[in-house]
């Protein structure tokens, strides 16, 4: 090339450049390449004849050699080259960003910097700061854990956008953009995960019915029943929170968004092979897990709980409340009644596991045993008697006394006394024991058989009237009753007037009519008593006996 030629083409690029100059406006948006990077500045060739400087803290990410920036052009000549701003060009860019984001509704990016009163400022770059309400920072609730947030970098939706005056008055939410990605990322779950599969997720959150656990934006529930095959109560028990965990997948309804997981699905149900390892009467121990009106739950090995009944606790003790004999943790042993593996039931029996007080209670207290133990309770028809812890026998009133009738006889009895009482009679199959007291001594009216005959005389006192006679108690305390037709051999007599003149407590005798032991019956006599005393001192003055003043058989009826 000719030294001419050289010379044209240098004018040729002067040119250019002068041309190019002229074209660039100020105030437009012009787009730089980093060519030198110090402390303080960016040097930019933004094909101006110098570098333009731009401050070094306008950039707010990492910037390097060869970068594009964009810049506003202020004045092609300054006092040291072009003057340009990134800061007025990044909130024209961001301007148009967020006209784009809110008719488009394409997401912002955005740091919460500060908290304030109903929410917190979000630095959106450009020197803009938009507000996000409470409400709109989270899918769930965080209330009391709100300082979290500060410093998350995270996408944000316009809620609301004006623009007035060159102000810019921006809220936002992150809320929205979470449930959107959620939902978009548990359809591609839907879509590729089967009931069965292994998943892992970190615990989020605790109820009282289990944990619900982070998939990757949306969450899946781990119920407490699906925790363990035994009894769970606490889900704290099984999982921490923020913890990673390997879980199954046991249930998937998209139409409802809801994923249930399983920690006790990775073992074997423990109700599979229980034929193979229980058998009806088996003698276990469990663990008493629940305490219920109706009764209480035994858990004999992890994930099989079976019912006691309320009336298989007791064999002598009339339960009305499980809690009166256990307690939630107790360890007890039980026997096996029966069982249903597809409905997965278990009925136990506690008294079963030990032996039925009853089966030998007639050889531990047979009929003639004598005892001495507390009145535990007196009713209208007897006393029970407590012959030791949940076995008690029967006092009826007819059995304290021989002589005295059932009710007066229970008056004699208190609650919390000690008797001395005999065993008349036992049957183990109806529970029943019978005591009786009278039974330590003799039968009176046995006694009355064999020592009196008929006619033979007897003292005692009146012990009642009635309007067809007189009640008479002899010493050994058995009542006979004088009928009103006994009280007289005069026919003529007024038997109203002579029943007038006797009294409760008058000493009377009268002759014995007829003894009957087993219906308890004295039939006694006046009448007979005065006819045989007459008969007995007309025989004496017969036979002249005790006959000192000669008296003749006319005085004698005189």
């Amino acid at each position: 090339m000719t030294e001419k030629e050289a010379m044209d083409n240098k004018t040729q690029f002067a040119r250019e450049i002068d041309s190019t100059i002229t074209r660039l406006e100020e105030g437009s948006l012009i787009v730089g390449e980093v060519v030198q990077i110090n402390n303080d500045y960016v040097y930019l060739d933004v094909g101006l004849k110098s570098e333009a400087l731009v401050p070094r803290n306008d950039f707010f990410e990492a910037v390097n050699i060869g970068d594009k920036a964009t810049v506003v052009l202020k004045s092609k000549e300054g006092k040291n080259g072009p003057v340009v701003s990134k800061h007025v060009a990044d909130q024209k860019v961001l301007l148009k960003q967020l006209h784009e984001a809110n008719s488009q509704k394409k997401p912002l990016k955005g740091k919460i910097t500060k908290q304030i009163k109903g929410g917190f400022n979000v630095d959106i770059g450009g020197g803009i700061i938009a507000f996000l309400p409470v409400s709109k920072v989270d899918i769930t609730s965080n209330a009391e854990d709100l300082e979290s947030y500060l410093g998350l970098e995270s996408y944000f939706y316009i809620d609301r956008f004006s623009e007035s005056r060159g102000k810019i008055n921006l809220v936002v939410t992150r809320r929205d953009y979470l449930l959107e990605e959620s939902d978009k990322s548990r359809a591609k779950f839907f879509a590729s995960v089967n009931i069965g599969d292994e998943i892992e997720g970190v615990v989020k959150s605790f109820t009282s019915f289990g944990a619900f656990v982070d998939l990757g934006g949306f969450d899946g529930l781990l119920h407490l029943n699906d925790m363990s095959w035994g009894h769970a109560t606490r889900p704290k028990d099984y999982v921490k929170k923020d913890e990673k965990v390997k879980l199954k997948v046991v249930r998937l309804d998209p139409e409802n968004k809801r994923i249930n997981l399983s920690l006790k699905h990775f073992q074997d149900d423990p109700w599979s092979n229980f034929h193979e390892r229980y058998n009806i009467n088996d003698i276990i121990k469990g663990k008493v897990t629940k305490l219920a009106d109706f009764g209480a739950f035994v858990e004999i090995e992890e994930g099989i709980e079976g019912l006691v009944h309320i009336s298989e606790l007791s064999w002598i003790k009339r339960v009305k409340h499980p809690k009166e004999i256990l307690t939630i943790g107790d360890m007890v042993s039980v026997a096996i009644l029966g069982y249903d593996t597809e409905a997965e039931r278990i009925s136990l029996g506690l008294k079963q596991a030990t032996e039925n007080p009853w089966l030998n209670i007639d050889k531990k207290y047979p009929v003639g045993t004598k005892i001495n133990r507390v009145i535990k309770k007196v009713t209208n028809a007897g006393a029970f008697i407590e012959l030791e812890e949940g076995i008690d026998a029967f006092l009826h009133g007819d059995d304290i006394t021989w002589t005295k009738r059932a009710k007066s006889n229970l008056q004699s009895l208190k609650a919390g006394e000690t008797i001395d009482a005999v065993v008349i009679d036992v049957v183990p199959a109806e529970r029943r024991i019978r005591l009786g007291i009278k039974q330590l001594s003799e039968d009176p009216w046995r006694a009355l058989e064999a020592a009196y005959h008929r006619g033979e005389k007897q003292d005692g006192e009146i012990s009642g009237k009635t309007e067809f006679g007189l009640f008479m108690r002899l010493a050994s305390g058995i009542e006979g009753l004088i009928h009103r037709n006994n009280l007289t051999d005069d026919k003529t007599a007024d038997i109203n007037a002579i029943m007038a003149n006797f009294n409760v407590g008058d000493k009377v005798s009268a002759t014995i009519v007829e003894v009957t032991p087993d219906k308890k019956r004295l039939s006694l006599s006046i009448r007979d008593l005065r006819e045989r005393e007459e008969r007995q001192e007309l025989k004496k003055y017969i036979n002249n006996e005790d006959d000192e003043k000669g008296s003749t058989l006319g005085d004698f009826f005189s």
